[in-house]
């Protein structure tokens, strides 16, 4: 490759880390290609003994993704976590396994990672079966309950919001993620987490960061992980008989009573699988997106002025779909966060069958990662891609364009974040409530520093300076 990329991320500037991202390790092939056919052998290199690259998936995240672009190209393969993985960056490589034409591509490999913790949720659910779940599960997000869902959005926000003690150095991460676990028990269960507020939001933290353990034995941050998978389904299982029984219209009583016309439940086992799941998604995702919003606008205050003039303008009416859709300047400076900061910057399949992935043989049984957050960066497809520039995604301009899988959010695919819609309104309805409450600076020397552990996670809490109006 011809362009080489700085590092768009702040790390730690530390020895071990320079080292790990400069070592250069001698390449072989990953597997020959079958005889007589025209396909290339990837190509790539174990790493380290025992541990292979899995350190620097750890430590330095997107950085390290992005020099194995510069080093290898689209298609390469490393060591990590135990297995072999290969890497599947940028838009072409990314649609040829999103798009799954010959399903070769299984949801298997996030079964690996995840399947103790987030056991047959439907992220890791293949094909026939996954169309089945999701075809249920989307009765829980039609247009209807979505409106309904927002009601509550609006209601759970104003009233935490008010009791945020603005100072400086307030740590709006930890904050948030209080507020959208408190919004996801309302809206998803119609309820509040009370007294058990820590100890689950400890189970989900612990759930997530458990799949990039090193040591896969119930030690450590694995054993953690099982823990607290143990504490979600026990919290599940105890409200599910009255979720059965009730008329109530949160998303946990949706999936009790989702029908197909043939008259297909869910099995409670299911419920409960999918409870864990979505609540997770719904709220790890959502404080991501949420937090990254707050950094670019506490780093520009231009553009904090023109989303509150809108939130402002927007007055205290209901925070219905209309309402938020009329939002556009948060429509920009959220794409461009979403962008910036990918909430989920990697998805992993694994292969079934021998398959050609952009005229490279992949062997069958070999772990396939897609890099959305690299493809984020890729100056091939976005101008100057390290600047915050929301309104690269107007209408004039729209570099989401350049191609289907330049920008990917939501994943893409069947496996497309079923649950997207209302992520998308209830960040806006977050930053709408604290635009008009509250404003924010950031120091001009101050950048954050995304822990790539699990998903991207700020590791100072993010510190801002928080003012009522």
């Amino acid at each position: 490759m011809s362009t080489v990329l700085r590092a768009p991320y702040t790390t730690d500037k530390n020895a071990l880390d320079q080292w790990l991202l400069h070592r250069e390790w001698p390449s072989r092939d990953l597997a020959a290609p079958p005889a007589g056919s025209s396909l290339k052998p990837v190509q790539g290199d174990p790493g380290l003994p025992v541990l292979g690259h899995s350190l620097e998936m750890l430590r330095l995240g997107v950085n390290y993704a992005m020099r194995r672009y510069e080093t290898y190209g689209p298609v390469s393969w490393v060591r990590a976590f135990g297995v072999r993985m290969v890497s599947a960056t940028g838009p072409d490589a990314t649609q040829v396994v999103l798009a799954n034409k010959d399903k070769a591509y299984s949801q298997q490999g996030w079964e690996y990672f995840l399947g103790p913790f987030f056991n047959r949720g439907l992220m890791l659910l293949d094909f026939e079966e996954h169309l089945y779940h999701r075809r249920l599960m989307q009765l829980a997000f039609t247009a209807d309950r979505l409106s309904g869902y927002l009601n509550q959005v609006g209601e759970v926000v104003r009233s935490q919001v008010d009791s945020w003690a603005a100072r400086d150095g307030f740590p709006v991460f930890p904050a948030l993620k209080q507020l959208t676990l408190d919004v996801a028990t309302k809206v998803f269960m119609a309820s509040s987490i009370g007294g058990d507020s820590e100890r689950v939001t400890r189970a989900f933290v612990d759930t997530v960061r458990a799949g990039t353990a090193l040591v896969r034995l119930p030690v450590g941050r694995w054993g953690a992980g099982l823990r607290g998978r143990k504490v979600l389904e026990d919290y599940f299982r105890r409200s599910l008989p009255a979720k059965r029984a009730s008329d109530s219209d949160d998303l946990f009583a949706a999936l009790c009573h989702a029908r197909t016309d043939d008259g297909e439940m869910f099995t409670d086992e299911d419920v409960v699988n999918h409870m864990i799941f979505l609540m997770m998604a719904a709220h790890d995702t959502s404080t991501i997106a949420t937090s990254a919003v707050t950094y670019y606008l506490g780093k520009n205050p231009d553009w904090q002025a023109r989303v509150r003039e809108e939130s402002l303008a927007l007055g205290d009416g209901p925070l219905t779909v209309e309402a938020l859709s009329a939002l556009p300047a948060l429509d920009l400076v959220l794409k461009e966060s979403l962008r910036l900061v990918a909430p989920v910057p990697w998805m992993v399949r694994k292969t079934v069958k021998d398959t050609d992935l952009l005229g490279h043989h992949l062997p069958a049984g070999v772990f396939v990662t897609t890099l959305a957050w690299v493809n984020h960066l890729l100056p091939e497809y976005w101008t100057d891609p390290y600047r915050f520039d929301p309104d690269r995604f107007s209408a004039e301009r729209r570099e989401d364009k350049s191609h289907r899988f330049a920008y990917m959010p939501f994943g893409g695919g069947v496996h497309k974040c079923i649950g997207m819609h209302f992520g998308t309104y209830e960040v806006k309805a977050l930053v709408h409530e604290l635009v008009r409450r509250f404003e924010w600076s950031i120091d001009e020397a101050y950048e954050v520093r995304w822990d790539p552990t699990a998903l991207p996670v700020p590791k100072d809490g993010l510190p801002i300076s928080l003012r009522r109006r």
